[in-house]
This record gives structure tokens, sequence and C-alpha cells, in this order.
């Protein structure tokens, strides 16, 4: 901790000043008081001394870094209380501007000319001054408006320390805090960490943007063009989106826009990103949506943004299927394989817990569930049983209430599950084609190979303990006959299951495969996928009269 004292030291001193004296005690920087244990009042508790406003008030005094992380964690209610969050959600990532002339320094330094003999016109007054960044706005030669973005100086040598700091108070936490233990906290401090320094990076902004233009290419969604001769990591220039804010609503009434439409038409493109693209906007607040004099949909800031990857997706579904099906016990199991910790919950807790949630939405007409407050109350569920979703898993489930909250908005009787119930229904019928089966029988295949190949020290290491320590077996001639029985139909299923998955394996490369088949391998295909129908009633067939 000695590298970073003085910002230790700072960190500590405002810990005191409001009061969170537990926080700093778990972290460790109550050291950097003097008499710091007089200067806390309290020393450890079991549980926190907190109040979420001063725990706001302390992250805008520790500044850009902090107040980043305040605003993640406010949309993250797996990990903190509501009362919390709803606090942290006022945070707001506004900064004293930066004299003009030290962007220009930074323009000049990045792009190699003075912004006025880049730009045909460049206003010394910023359009906006947040914690990393400033906006200018200016004209191109060409005569195209566009907004420039200039980091600010030192914001990453300033950012790279408190990461590390971060880093090291979440490692201590841990060993000192039985919750930071439960969620994780140095794995949040990490996700963190890397989606902010994602922020930092206007190249990656940049590439988002022209990502989300390939992919609503001849939509009504306009994303701004990136002008790639006058940005880099640290300036970044893109085309002006001008229009009506979608949430400003008298404006919207005075330019006869249907605001009724408009709500389905913003669920579809945020759906549309989630369960087409498997790219969104991570931060589709009204600010960062326009509409445009001719009804087009605007999409600006690309700094924040999640992926689906084909993992996540299929977890996804599994969530989604045991949710529609209403099981409770198969909810429990989704849910832990779609949580980061899932190995440490107590699935019989997690499952009781569900029963009322289950009945409460099952069965109901989708028009009377709120996504958001379905999505609540399943954060509270996790919250509870120490469960953390995937960043990318919360972000998507953020994304959907923001959906909603805007769609209601706009629309009082809006309903997001009647836009969403097309795109589940075909996740669910994308698991149910034969390519996806073989994969996850491909996958299961995996396992089943390697449970094998562990097999040969498992038992070499049985042996050697049964060889050190002496066994003695006592066996009568009429119980050693079922036992022989047993192990033989076991070794007959073990082949037939090696054979299967071997046939599995096959199959999936033949079905992942995007060239055309010839015609013997069509037949082939059946003759395996007849083969291991087969093999597989054989070994349904043998558990059963195993089982009886």
């Amino acid at each position: 901790m000695s590298t970073h004292r003085p910002r230790y030291q700072f960190i500590a001193e405002t810990l005191a000043r409001h009061s969170l004296g537990f926080l700093a005690g778990v972290t460790g920087v109550d050291r950097f008081i003097p008499f710091h244990k007089g200067a806390f009042g309290h020393g450890r508790r079991d549980e926190p001394y907190l109040t979420p406003e001063h725990v706001r008030l302390t992250l805008e005094e520790l500044g850009p870094t902090f107040i980043k992380l305040g605003q993640l964690l406010s949309t993250r209610p797996d990990l903190v209380p509501p009362a919390y969050a709803d606090e942290l959600a006022k945070l707001q990532d506004d900064a004293p501007p930066v004299p003009v002339d030290e962007i220009r320094d930074a323009i000049r330094q990045e792009l190699g000319a003075e912004p006025e003999e880049l730009f045909s016109r460049f206003d010394a007054e910023p359009l906006a001054a947040a914690s990393i960044g400033q906006a200018h706005t200016a004209r191109l030669h060409d005569g195209t408006e566009v907004v420039v973005k200039v980091r600010r100086p030192g914001v990453v040598a300033r950012i790279e320390e408190d990461l590390d700091i971060l880093r090291n108070l979440a490692a201590t936490a841990s060993r000192r805090w039985e919750a930071a233990r439960a969620y994780d906290l140095p794995g949040v401090a990490q996700e963190f960490a890397a989606s902010l320094r994602r922020e930092l990076d206007y190249l990656q902004e940049g590439r988002n943007a022209e990502r989300f233009a390939e992919n609503f290419a001849g939509t009504d969604v306009a994303i701004p063009r990136v002008f790639w001769d006058t940005t880099t990591s640290r300036v970044l220039t893109l085309e002006r989106m001008a229009g009506i804010k979608i949430d400003d609503l008298p404006a919207l009434d005075a330019a006869d826009i249907d605001r009724q439409r408009l709500a389905r038409r913003g669920a579809d493109t945020v759906l549309k990103m989630i369960f087409d693209d498997r790219f969104f906007h991570a931060d589709p607040h009204p600010g960062n949506m326009f509409v445009q004099a001719d009804g087009t949909l605007a999409l600006i800031d690309f700094g924040m943004v999640g992926e689906v990857d084909e993992q996540l997706q299929e977890r996804l579904t599994d969530f989604l299927v045991g949710f529609t099906r209403g099981d409770p016990e198969e909810l429990a199991s989704a849910l832990v394989r779609l949580s980061v910790g899932g190995d440490r919950v107590d699935e019989d807790a997690l499952r009781a817990a569900l029963v009322p949630f289950v009945a409460l939405y099952h069965g109901r007409p989708l028009g009377e569930i709120r996504m958001g407050d379905l999505i609540t109350q399943l954060f509270t569920l996790l919250r509870e049983h120490h469960l953390r979703l995937p960043a990318e898993m919360a972000a998507l489930f953020r994304v959907l209430v923001m959906a909603e909250g805007m769609g209601v908005r706009l629309d009082p009787a809006f309903d997001l599950q009647e836009a969403l119930t097309p795109y589940a229904e075909r996740l669910m019928r994308e698991r149910m084609t034969l390519s996806a089966i073989v994969r996850r029988l491909a996958g299961s295949s995996i396992d089943t190979a390697q449970l094998l190949l562990d097999l040969p020290g498992g038992l070499r290491g049985l042996l050697k303990m049964l060889d050190s320590r002496g066994v003695e077996v006592h066996l009568r001639a009429t119980e050693l006959e079922p036992l022989m029985g047993r192990a033989e139909r076991i070794g007959n299923r073990l082949v037939a299951g090696m054979v299967t998955a071997a046939l599995i394996g096959g199959i999936g490369e033949l079905v992942a495969g995007e060239r055309r088949w010839r015609s013997w391998e069509g037949a082939l295909l059946g003759a395996g996928v007849s083969a291991v129908s087969v093999l597989g009633g054989y070994l349904l067939l043998t558990a059963r009269r195993r089982r009886g």
C-alpha cells in the first residue's frame, strides 16, 4: 500500500469524515489515519455502519474512478440493496470543464495540427464535460457537423492508480469480511477495471460505433459515422446526431410523433441488439437516444457495450425455459449455472426461495407482468443467496429494465413482454434444433471422456491407499453373483457410452460444418443418428433394469 500512500491517506480521511469506519476497517486503510481507532470511533463491527447518502458523497469526493464505480454498482441490484442502488444512481458524471487551451494541446499532440486546421470550425465552449472526457462541437471542411471528444489530460494515470488501489482494497476486504468473500469482491474489481479501461480507449468506442452501424444498416436506426482521420485513442470525432430526446414528451407531441409506435420501435431496437446481433448498447438511457426530424431513431455514446456469447445465450435460454415451465428446481439450477460463484450456494435454500417467486408469476398473462418488477425480485434473490451475475448478463437485464421504463414513459399501456415473447420463443426453438442438440451432446461427451481419462488415476490412488492401510472384505458366494452381474452391465454401458460419445463428436463436426455435404455424408449422418438412438436406448434400458 505504501506505493500510493498519499492517495490511501486521502481515501481513509474521506471515509472518516463520512462515518464509514467499517469500510475503512475491512479494507485496511484505517491504519493511514493517526490514532485511527479514536478517529473512526467504533473499530470493527460484524455489521456495516453505512448510510447510502454518505457512500454517495464519499464516492463523489474520491473522484472519477470512484464515481464510475458507484454508477456501476447502481446498476447491480444483485450486489447492493435497493436503497444503495437508488442513492448511487444519483451520481452525476459531470466535472468542471478543462480549459480550452489544454484541449487544444491534446488535439495538437494527437493529430499533429491545430484544431482550426483540422476543422473549418471548432467551438471553444464545451458541449459536455465529464470525468473522463470533454466534448466540443466542430465542423469538417466538407460541412459535416461533428462532435470531438477529448480525453482529459492526466486522467489515465489517475485512474490506473485508483484501479490498483481498488484491487488491493478488494483483496483485503475479502479476507476480513464474509460478504466480500461471498460476492467475490476481487472479481467485481477486476470486471470494473476491464470495463473502465475499455471506456478510456476512444479507438474501441469508434470500433463499437462502426459495428452498430453495420448491424443497423438499412434500418430506421441511425448510428453516427466515425471520422478516423481525426480519431485516436485519446481523440474521437463522430458525426453529430441532432433530434428530440426520446423522453421529451412535449417536444414529441409538438412534432406529431406517434409515441405508441415509438415505444415499440425503441424496444425492438434494444431487443434486436440483444437477441439478433448479440452485441448491445449497455447504456441506452434517454440522453443517448434521439428522434430525428424524419422519424429515424438515433443512438450515440458507445463506450459501454455488452456482448452475448454462445455460452451466455445458452444459459439465458436455460433460465427462460425454467421460468416458463414454472419449475423452481430447474430455475435454481439455471441461475446457479448463470451466476458467478455458484459453487458456494445452498441450492436447497435457493429452490425453496424460488417457490413463491415462481408462484407469483407462473400462469399470469404476459400483460400483467412488469419486467422491471420481475428482475428486481430476481436480483433480490440472487443477492440474498450470494449469487453474482456475470457483468454482461447484469448489463443485459439492466437494459431490459431501461427499455421497459422508456416504453412505459412513452406509452403507459406499453407491454415489453409482448415485444420480448417472439425473441424468447425463437431462442427456445433454436435450442431444440438438431445442430444445437448435437452440440450439447458433444459437450457432454467431452465430460464423459475426461471422466474416463481420470478413472485410471483414481483407481491407482485407491489401490495405493488400500495397499498402505489394508482392508478386509467379507463376501458370501450368494452375494458375489449379483455383484459380478452388475459389474458386467456397468462395463457394457461404459463401452456403449464411449462409442456414443465418439459418434456424437463425429456428428457434431458434420452438422457444424459450413461446406456443402456429399451424398454419402448424408447417409452417414442418418446412420450415425440411428446408432446414437439405439445405443442411447440401450443405456436407458440397462439403467432402468439396474434401478429395478
